[in-house]
C-alpha cells in the first residue's frame, strides 16, 4: 500500500452550513462524501477548542473544551431536545461567518435543549456519565467558563480574588448556586463530543483521517493556565515572569511577541509531563493526525520577559528536546505525528523529527521562484500549496510582475504542466513531488484569490477566521477535477 496521500485543507468552520458556520450537520457529512469521492484521505480541519474575542482557532480558552458554536442544532432535534419545526435558518448563504450574531442565534437553542436535557436526564443518563468519567478536564472548565462568564469575558486575572485563586483554595467560593449553569456547561460538552465522534466515525467510514494541529503553547488567559499555575513561569500574583515569541528573521522581519506563557519544564518533568500528556491523549481520540505547530520550540525557544513589546528583548532557550517529544509520541502510538517547523531551524529540530519518524512541512507559496522551485521537495515532509496563514497560490500570482509570471509559467511548461490557470499547475506540480503527503487549501483547488483568504498573520484583521463556502453548487466539481491528478501521481 502506498504511503503517498492527498489531503485537503478547510476550516471546519468553512463548510456550507444552515445555521451560519460550518458545524457538526448533515453538510459536514456532505462535505466528506465529496472529499471522499475525489481522492483525498486526509481532511485538516483546524483546532475546535473554546476561542476568545480573536475567533482564532490558535487561541483558545482551553485545550480540552469544545466551541459550542460547531454543535448544529438539528441534531439536537435527533435527540428529542428540541422540534425540528422550531429551528430556522441563520445566514445559510453568506460567505463570512459572524461569529457574535452565530453565538447568540445557538444560544437560544442551546438552553431550550439543556432544559428538555435536564427534564428528561434518564434517557441521557449512561451516556453522559460516562463522557463526565472520561473527562477528566471537565470540572475545571466548567468552573472556568462560568467565572468567566459571571466577569463579562474579562482575563481570569482580572478576576476578584477568591475566583482568581480559586484553584488554590477553592473553599472561598460557594458553588452550590451555580449548580444549574455548571450544569449546563457540561451539557455543552457533552453534545460537543457526541456530535464531534459522529462526524470522526463517519469520516473513518469513508476512509478520511480527521488532521488537527496541537499548538505548543497555550493561551494565558486559559482554564489550563488558571487551573495549573504551578506548571507554567509565573510571578506570585499570577502573571507571567516570561512569554513566548520568535526574534526577527526573513519571515517575520519584526519578530513576534505572544502573550503565551513560558513552561516551567522542571516542574512539568516531575509530574512526567501529564499536562503534554494528557492534551495529546484527549486530541488522540478524535484525530488520527496531529501536527504540532511552532515544534522547532522542543529544539530552543525565544524567551521575552513578561507581556514584553519588542521581540528583540529575548534570549534562545534550551527547549525539553527527546524527553518530552518521545513521551508524547509514545502515549499516543497510533497518531502520526507532523512537525510545523518553518522557518529556519536549526539541524537539530531535523533530528528530532527523525527520531521519532515525524513529517515535516514545506510550503510551494512561500518559494514561487522558478530557481527555487528547481530544489527538490523532501520525501518526509507534508508539502501545502499554501496554509490558512498564506496568501491563496492565485492572490500571490497576480501581485508578481509580468516577468516572473512568465517565468513561472516557462518552469511548469517545461515539466508538462500546460493548464491555463495558474493553481492548477502549481496542485499539479505538488501532487506530482516526492513529498509522502501533499496537502492542498480548498481556496487553490478552485483557484480563489484575497477575499477567500483564512488570516493575515500578524493581524488582528475583521475578516480573519470568517471565510465560508456559501453551498455546494460550485467547488465539488473543482474538487472532483484533482481526482484525476491524485490518481496520477500514485496518492
Amino acid at each position: 500500500m502506498t504511503t503517498r496521500r492527498a489531503g485537503l485543507l478547510l476550516p471546519m468552520f468553512s463548510v456550507p452550513a444552515n445555521q451560519g458556520i460550518g458545524d457538526f450537520g448533515q453538510k459536514t457529512i456532505r462535505m466528506i462524501d465529496e472529499i471522499a469521492d475525489a481522492g483525498y484521505t486526509i481532511w485538516q480541519i483546524l483546532p475546535l477548542y473554546a476561542t476568545g474575542v480573536s475567533h482564532s482557532p490558535y487561541k483558545t480558552l482551553s485545550s480540552f473544551a469544545g466551541d459550542s458554536i460547531y454543535i448544529n442544532i438539528d441534531r439536537l432535534s435527533e435527540m428529542g431536545l428540541l422540534t425540528q419545526s422550531s429551528i430556522v435558518n441563520c445566514n445559510k448563504f453568506k460567505d463570512y461567518v459572524n461569529y457574535d450574531e452565530v453565538r447568540a442565534f445557538k444560544e437560544s437553542y442551546f438552553r431550550k435543549a439543556f432544559r428538555t436535557f435536564r427534564k428528561n436526564f434518564e434517557t441521557y443518563k449512561v451516556e453522559f456519565d460516562q463522557f463526565v468519567k472520561e473527562a477528566f478536564w471537565l470540572k475545571d472548565w466548567c468552573v472556568y467558563a462560568l467565572f468567566k462568564s459571571l466577569y463579562g469575558n474579562v482575563a481570569w486575572i482580572d478576576w476578584e480574588e477568591e475566583y482568581r485563586d480559586y484553584p488554590l483554595d477553592p473553599s472561598n467560593v460557594d458553588l452550590k448556586e451555580h449548580e444549574n449553569e455548571l450544569f449546563y456547561h457540561a451539557f455543552l460538552q457533552f453534545i460537543f463530543y457526541r456530535q464531534l465522534g459522529e462526524i470522526v466515525a463517519y469520516a473513518r467510514k469513508r476512509g478520511v483521517q480527521l488532521m488537527n494541529d496541537m499548538p505548543f503553547y497555550v493561551d494565558y488567559d486559559s482554564a489550563d493556565v488558571w487551573m495549573a499555575r504551578s506548571q507554567f513561569l509565573l510571578h506570585p500574583d499570577g502573571r507571567p515572569a516570561f512569554v513566548g515569541g520568535c526574534p526577527p528573521d526573513d519571515h517575520v522581519p519584526s519578530g513576534q511577541c505572544w502573550d503565551m506563557p513560558l513552561y516551567d519544564f522542571d516542574a512539568q518533568s516531575k509530574t512526567g509531563y501529564a499536562l503534554w500528556l494528557d492534551r495529546a491523549r484527549w486530541m488522540a481520540r478524535w484525530f488520527q493526525i496531529i501536527r504540532i505547530d511552532h515544534f522547532r520550540a522542543f529544539d530552543r525557544y525565544w524567551r521575552l520577559p513578561g507581556f514584553a513589546k519588542d521581540p528583540r528583548h529575548g534570549k534562545w532557550m534550551p527547549g525539553p528536546g527527546a524527553g518530552l517529544l518521545g513521551a508524547i509520541v509514545e502515549s499516543c502510538p497510533d497518531v502520526k505525528w507532523v512537525a510545523e517547523d518553518l522557518g529556519e531551524p536549526r539541524p537539530e529540530v531535523e533530528e528530532l523529527e527523525t527520531m521519532f519518524s515525524i513529517l515535516g512541512t514545506e510550503i510551494l507559496v512561500d518559494r514561487l521562484e522558478a530557481k527555487s522551485l528547481k530544489k527538490p521537495v523532501k520525501k518526509n515532509v507534508i508539502l501545502y500549496t499554501g496554509t490558512y496563514d498564506s496568501p491563496t497560490a492565485e492572490e500571490e500570482y497576480g501581485a508578481f510582475e509580468g516577468n516572473k509570471r512568465i517565468s513561472l509559467r516557462r518552469f511548469f511548461k517545461k515539466r508538462g504542466y500546460t493548464t491555463r490557470s495558474f493553481h492548477d499547475m502549481l496542485c499539479q506540480y505538488a501532487l506530482d513531488s516526492e513529498a509522502d503527503v501533499v496537502i492542498l487549501p480548498i481556496q487553490d483547488v478552485c483557484g480563489y484569490k484575497g477575499q477567500a483568504r483564512i488570516n493575515i498573520a500578524m493581524t488582528l484583521d475583521e475578516k480573519n477566521w470568517t471565510w465560508k463556502l456559501k453551498d455546494f453548487k460550485t467547488f465539488p466539481a473543482e474538487l472532483m477535477k484533482t481526482k484525476a491528478w491524485i490518481e496520477k501521481s500514485g496518492r
